[in-house]
């Protein structure tokens, strides 16, 4: 009996003494976990709120921008729409990225000159020339069509003239996540085939109202500053036509800065009127 009596004290000691364990409040290191927690959340969502305006901001912008200019369909010059500079000319360049395309994107960009670059096929099917076509387009620059393997299509089938065009769009838009807008024919050589085929493409065909460095008298960097800028053929709306050339891209700087000396503005290809109406940008 006595044993017994001891045990009961014994055993009722233990249960008061683990229910008291039980009993503790939380610790302070507790309270600033479920604080931090709480601070982070609060963080997090105001993140979220900051992207979402910024994201409606920008939404908004794309969404009030209108057309400045358009191409007239027979001569391919600028034209403005409404009250926009009508001295201005459009930079365009051929054959990229074949040789010095990135170097002429850099300096573009430097001289905040805008620009349409027209890329072949061939020229991006490595890693290495997706790579810089993607770097291009990160700047800024729209990407253009100008074809698989720069082909006459009057001297080629429906069949392949299809695929020298849709392979182009389907590349560059797996490099820049977007299609070319603008297409145009080598040597300006266009059939009614490639004509409606861009059209179902959502592209304007393109071609030039002057150009010059793919003539023997003019591959050096002196006389090619020197004809972009001071040929006769540049008025109001020219849409100049340059390559992917080492002696181009030399003397690029020069003839950007040659025709703005003579008051001339680039024109901003992404303010040029879509064929739905919009402008290429949108």
């Amino acid at each position: 009996m006595k044993k017994r009596m001891l045990y009961i004290p014994f055993l009722s000691m233990l249960l008061l003494t683990a229910c008291s364990e039980k009993a503790e409040p939380e610790t302070p290191m507790d309270e600033e976990e479920t604080a931090t927690q709480e601070e982070t959340t609060e963080e997090e969502t105001l993140k979220e709120e900051e992207d979402l305006a910024v994201d409606e901001e920008e939404s908004e912008d794309i969404a009030v921008q209108a057309p400045q200019y358009e191409l007239n369909p027979k001569t391919y010059s600028i034209q403005p729409i409404g009250e926009a500079n009508p001295q201005v000319v459009l930079l365009t360049i051929d054959d990229a990225p074949d040789k010095r395309a990135l170097d002429m994107a850099k300096t573009l960009k430097r001289l905040d000159a805008p620009a349409i670059f027209f890329v072949n096929g061939h020229f991006i099917a490595t890693e290495e020339k997706k790579a810089i076509l993607k770097e291009i387009y990160d700047m800024g620059f729209i990407i253009g069509n100008h074809t698989k393997t720069h082909a006459n299509l009057k001297q080629i089938s429906e069949e392949e003239q299809y695929e020298e065009i849709i392979s182009v769009n389907d590349i560059v838009e797996e490099v820049t996540g977007e299609r070319p807008k603008f297409f145009r024919a080598p040597f300006g050589v266009n059939t009614d085939f490639s004509r409606a085929l861009a059209e179902e493409e959502g592209m304007q065909l393109m071609n030039w109202s002057y150009g010059y460095d793919f003539e023997k008298d003019y591959m050096t960097k002196e006389k090619i500053a020197d004809i972009m800028v001071n040929t006769e053929l540049l008025r109001n709306g020219s849409n100049l036509l340059m390559h992917d050339r080492e002696w181009t891209a030399d003397a690029l700087e020069e003839i950007v800065n040659g025709l703005r000396d003579k008051g001339y503005e680039l024109v901003d290809p992404h303010l040029i009127k879509g064929i739905d109406g919009r402008e290429e940008g949108e």
